[in-house]
């Protein structure tokens, strides 16, 4: 038998693992399978999602972000204002 990797299980070894994967998991078996199932549903719907907005409709409008519109952006202010010269009373003290 072709070795993959060291220490991966084969075999013999696969069925002692669900085996015991059965005992732990048996009466839980059909909801950990519905919630891994609609895990990977809502990942395929993420993924999904992702690629229709990359390969979007160039001459469909996109819905404007917060972040592209002006009102929404913090007011910038006068800056920092610059130090005050050096009086000879700060000087001497």
């Amino acid at each position: 038998m072709l070795q993959l990797a060291i220490g991966m299980p084969q075999g013999w070894e696969w069925l002692i693992i669900f085996a015991i994967m059965l005992l732990l998991f048996g009466k839980r078996l059909p909801e950990v399978g519905r919630s891994l199932g609609k895990g990977i549903t809502e990942f395929r719907k993420g993924v999904k999602s992702v690629y229709d907005e990359v390969d979007g409709d160039p001459t469909k409008p996109r819905p404007a972000s917060p972040a592209s519109d002006p009102r929404s952006l913090p007011q910038q202010g006068p800056g920092i204002a610059p130090a005050a010269p050096a009086t000879s009373e700060s000087a001497q003290a």
